[in-house]
């Protein structure tokens, strides 16, 4: 039985990935057409679809919305009763049914027609209701279904859902859309705070650092880190210009050496020209430094264009924040 089942999990996905491929044979200028159609729309895409073909217009929607075209899914059934007040003639309104005669879709097109929004169809058959009242239309017809019946839309409904897919990514790229234009609309997601929070966001300042001279005690040291809870200090010079960096590590290894290591200048335990984020840059990019980093530390001093410290980054602090 489990032999039977996974052939037939292969023979599924064959069926739908030679669909794909098949699709991506028959592009055209049709497709060139849809580009330019959504790419120059001076408001908004309005999506629709009923059944399978609706889930994918909603996806379709949410697609062309996070990657810089303005969209939005209107049901067939409530833009009869009312919502089809969304559309205007500016919008394009892409339509998708692989019969190209879903009762509920084919209601809507005498008044888009009559709005004088542009329709783009999405359909199996370029004879349909549908296709012959579209401006553009895209065939998405498939040889068969992965469905034993033939009834589910399984393959058909995969070739509409990449060939939408295919759509929003060519139109994003025409557009010009950047991962900074991307993560305005992801703030709340881990990729929207790998691009658009910086270190000034998560470092530690104030009394939660520690800034001493090379000539203070180890033993006041050891006492302002334990209450900062930094796990560091940074030694600075006259100038106030970093000159070192001295950890809870630090100062452990320096007793082992020497019982009164506490009493001597914290300059003899400290690590000189230490690891150093300049400026203000991506937390991202302060995570990639210190993990880049030979020695591998869990902190770092954050330094202005001169030198002098003015935060400090710890990597739990960009584990919290969601950086990883």
């Amino acid at each position: 039985m489990q032999t039977n089942v996974l052939d037939r999990a292969r023979a599924v996905l064959e069926q739908e990935a030679k669909a794909i491929r098949a699709l991506s044979d028959r592009l055209d200028d049709r497709f060139l057409q849809a580009v330019d159609r959504l790419l120059h729309c001076k408001g908004r895409v309005i999506t629709t679809g009923v059944g399978k073909a609706g889930a994918i217009a909603r996806k379709a929607a949410a697609t062309l919305a996070s990657t810089g075209t303005p969209a939005l899914y209107l049901h067939p059934a409530e833009g009869v009763h009312g919502d089809l007040g969304v559309v205007t003639a500016d919008d394009v309104v892409l339509a998708l049914s692989y019969s190209g005669e879903s009762d509920e879709v084919v209601r809507l097109l005498p008044t888009i027609g009559r709005i004088g929004a542009c329709i783009v169809a999405m359909v199996g058959n370029t004879g349909s209701t549908l296709a012959n009242a579209a401006q553009v239309t895209l065939e998405v017809s498939v040889e068969g279904e992965a469905c034993p019946l033939g009834l589910a839309p399984t393959t058909s409904a995969i070739a509409m859902l990449a060939l939408c897919d295919a759509l929003a990514i060519c139109v994003m790229e025409e557009r010009g859309f950047t991962k900074e234009d991307f993560a305005l609309y992801h703030p709340a997601g881990a990729l929207g705070r790998r691009l658009t929070l910086r270190v000034a966001d998560v470092m530690r300042t104030g009394d939660r650092m520690v800034v001493i001279t090379g000539d203070t005690p180890l033993h006041d040291t050891l006492f302002s880190i334990s209450k900062a809870r930094a796990g560091c200090a940074f030694v600075v010079d006259a100038e106030g210009r970093l000159v070192g960096i001295v950890t809870d590590g630090d100062i452990r290894r320096a007793l082992l050496r020497d019982e009164n290591a506490l009493r001597r200048a914290t300059r003899d335990a400290m690590t000189p020209d230490p690891l150093a984020i300049v400026g203000n840059p991506l937390a991202a990019e302060a995570l990639a430094i210190l993990e880049d980093s030979p020695r591998q530390p869990g902190e770092a001093p954050v330094v202005d264009a001169e030198g002098r410290p003015i935060g400090l980054i710890m990597l739990k602090d960009l584990l919290r924040a969601g950086i990883v």
